[in-house]
């Protein structure tokens, strides 16, 4: 890898902050956009822009092969086995909702008591849609319990897969405590009770190579703003089999078949999901994000990545009374943290006077602080264009800031 090579693509990188260069250590909440991205969004609202589908001149049909053309690329990139399983959405929040919502009226309203299983690391995305569901029929949220390293408990998992839960979702990678959960072998363990299994892959996705396949996941879900692409876009990947049963999420325009005042007939997969004037020039920049991605040595950049987060442990771990949220032996793209008798926003405020950006608060995860009896942690998360000289940047950083608020 070249990392300057890389950085060149990110002119937004190159900026001061309070008269500092800048040091962008919040990947976790959105990573920052390539030029390619930019101005495949730009090219296509100045040559192409049309909406899709159904129109017989040209524009129309360009953008509508184009749009196509990117679902297929993500298809590719997660290795789907077919593009009809690939449904555009805003990103991993609507995605979770969708399935939340298509799932209670497919399947919770046909049990008493209802059961959902998730774990004790989850994002609110992957948390509210579900409780919310399963209390509207007087049902249960069951939670797979994790240790003090923040590592889930798999003797338990087993213990509430025998419970019968009628869907299990799970994040790929936690976004505060960056541990990489087994997935493959949970999904291996759910399969055999017969339950189905969302993974989120909103922190996953930028940083290993996915295979839906492999993991053999019924659904998988991630946002594109993570992963180098525009915000307000990203997919959920369905096994066909899955999608056909499920009914739409929303209705209007594209998802129907046939409508007449006594009976709507819809459409096949994957635009029964997909109601509406969809964001195309945000698809296409996903697309291009992708390529970048592809155009890169995945492996050396999980290497690159695995180095910045290692190098910051080392470093943080010499200042006195830190404490690491997130000690688990696999994991992935940040770390959180936070320092005795110092409140983390207080921290992170005084580390963005430096011109480091990093995350404070209870990110989205708040019964994980509460899990830990914290009110929330500092989090740097790393990408692709990160360098050893920022790590050591902002671990100055964090030692004068402690410093001053002692």
């Amino acid at each position: 890898m070249n990392i300057n090579e890389i950085r060149q693509q990110f002119p937004i990188l190159d900026q001061q902050v309070y008269g500092k260069p800048l040091v962008y250590f919040d990947n976790a909440a959105t990573t920052q956009k390539p030029l390619c991205v930019i101005e495949r969004e730009r090219d296509y609202y100045l040559h192409e822009n049309c909406n899709i589908h159904r129109g017989v001149h040209y524009l129309s049909q360009k953008a509508t092969e184009a749009y196509e053309h990117a679902r297929q690329t993500v298809a590719d990139f997660i290795h789907a086995s077919e593009a009809r399983e690939v449904v555009f959405t805003r990103g991993t929040t609507e995605s979770l909702n969708l399935l939340a919502t298509t799932f209670e009226t497919h399947s919770m309203r046909l049990y008493n008591e209802p059961k959902v299983l998730i774990t004790a690391m989850e994002h609110h995305s992957n948390l509210v849609p579900w409780q919310q569901m399963v209390q509207r029929h007087n049902g249960q949220l069951l939670v797979v319990p994790m240790d003090d390293k923040g590592v889930l408990d798999l003797e338990q998992y087993e213990k509430l897969l025998q419970e019968q839960p009628q869907i299990v979702s799970i994040a790929h990678i936690s976004n505060v405590l960056g541990t990489i959960n087994p997935v493959k072998q949970m999904v291996k363990m759910a399969h055999e009770y017969g339950i189905p299994v969302v993974i989120d892959g909103a922190q996953s996705i930028a940083h290993h190579p996915i295979d839906v396949q492999d993991l053999d996941c019924d659904f998988f879900v991630f946002s594109g703003h993570k992963m180098y692409a525009p915000m307000g876009i990203g997919g959920l990947f369905g096994k066909a089999e899955w999608l056909e049963k499920l009914p739409p999420y929303q209705f209007g325009g594209e998802m129907v078949d046939t409508v007449s005042f006594e009976k709507t007939t819809f459409n096949v997969l994957p635009y029964k999901f997909e109601a509406g004037t969809p964001n195309v020039g945000a698809a296409l920049g996903l697309e291009t994000a992708i390529q970048f991605l592809q155009s890169l040595d995945r492996k050396a950049v999980e290497e690159h990545e695995t180095q910045l987060l290692q190098s910051a442990v080392q470093q943080l771990s010499e200042i006195e009374g830190i404490c690491f949220i997130g000690e688990a032996e696999h994991r992935s793209g940040l770390v959180s943290f936070i320092i005795d008798g110092i409140h983390p926003y207080d921290l992170g405020t005084i580390i963005d006077k430096m011109g480091v950006a990093v995350r404070t608060g209870h990110h989205c995860a708040e019964p994980v602080m509460t899990r830990f009896g914290i009110p929330g942690t500092v989090r740097a998360s790393f990408a692709l264009y990160n360098t050893l000289e920022e790590v050591d940047v902002f671990v100055k950083a964090v030692k004068k800031a402690a410093m001053m608020l002692r």
